[in-house]
């Protein structure tokens, strides 16, 4: 295997660990407005993830960097040609950061309201956005001879990509839902329970579709094999959620964010962005990267920094591994 496969394989991983931390993390943004009933409750939503909450987003960081180093045209052509998309997502994320260090700091109602409404906006938005994204990378774009993107906004708005941000959506706020569910205590936990199923079911109808139409389009037979791993990882989610088995459900959800984003990029390789007015204008992992020596240097400080970061990640979630409840929160905090 050359090095810019590993690099593409790489890449791969950055973005499956993104969708399944910030995945969840997304979901109970958009759950403290679909589950949270009164202000101690939206309090008890963000406090599930706000010790973690800007550590997932390195995993973006992390993965927008590794392209732009490893394969610096798909990074040109990708971020050029998707710019307004991905601007409105850095938008969300920046705004949503805000949000979440200031919605505490006055104690006026109508300031904390306001915040959690862009905490709600600025969650839903990045987790519809991501799905329109990736369903162009892996439907394909208008990329000429020179390997520049050479369509549209508007021509990112098609039924196939539109389709992706509607399973995003959806499958982040299942994931949300099952997390809070093993994050809290009480009946905030029970109603994440019954929201996780009714959301649940609503995901796996768009995926499974969503999924059988990329297969049919590009898939292979190792593609086949993810699609059938992430409807059935979906489906023990739902028969774990129905038990009362939050660890179980959150885990096998986890693998279907997993399995799905996995399946898109077997479709994809060797490409890393088809181009749909010639095939032999694609991108792919042999002209879009960078030097074999640049590639060495990478993968030396990767096989370093790597594992570091994944410990100390692991550590914090540990640290914060207990249940929470409307009991835990002070009342000056709400």
């Amino acid at each position: 295997m050359e090095l810019h496969d590993v690099w593409f394989v790489l890449i791969a991983v950055l973005w499956i660990g993104y969708f399944f931390l910030e995945g969840f993390d997304f979901g109970v943004g958009v759950l403290t407005k679909l589950l949270a009933r009164d202000r101690a409750e939206k309090r008890v939503l963000i406090n599930t993830i706000g010790p973690v909450w800007d550590g997932n987003e390195v995993w973006l960081l992390t993965a927008g960097g590794a392209t732009f180093a490893a394969f610096p045209e798909w990074y040109a052509t990708l971020f050029s040609g998707f710019y307004l998309p991905l601007l409105v997502i850095l938008i969300c994320l920046i705004i949503r950061g805000v949000a979440f260090e200031y919605r505490a700091k006055r104690p006026e109602e109508s300031w904390q309201r306001n915040w959690e409404t862009a905490i709600f906006w600025t969650s839903l938005i990045p987790a519809f956005l991501w799905g329109v994204a990736f369903g162009n990378i892996v439907r394909g774009v208008k990329i000429d001879q020179d390997l520049e993107y050479v369509g549209s906004v508007w021509d990112l708005l098609n039924p196939y990509a539109l389709l992706g941000g509607l399973v995003t959506l959806t499958l982040f706020t299942f994931h949300g839902a099952v997390f809070t569910a093993l994050k809290t205590v009480g009946e905030i936990r029970e109603r994440s329970r019954r929201l996780a199923r009714r959301v649940g079911v609503v995901t796996a109808a768009l995926a499974l579709v969503f999924l059988l139409w990329t297969q049919a389009d590009t898939g292979d037979g190792t593609s086949l094999v993810a699609l059938v791993a992430a409807v059935a990882a979906l489906v023990a989610a739902l028969v774990a959620n129905q038990a009362g088995r939050e660890g179980w459900a959150f885990t096998f959800s986890g693998v279907t964010i997993v399995a799905a984003v996995a399946m898109l990029f077997l479709t994809l390789f060797p490409n890393v962005m088809p181009s749909t007015l010639d095939a032999d204008w694609s991108l792919t992992v042999t002209n879009a990267s960078s030097s074999p020596y640049t590639l060495k240097i990478m993968t030396w400080l990767a096989a370093v920094a790597t594992p570091l970061v994944l410990l100390y990640q692991g550590w914090t979630y540990w640290v914060f591994r207990k249940r929470i409840g409307t009991q835990h929160i002070a009342e000056s905090a709400h």
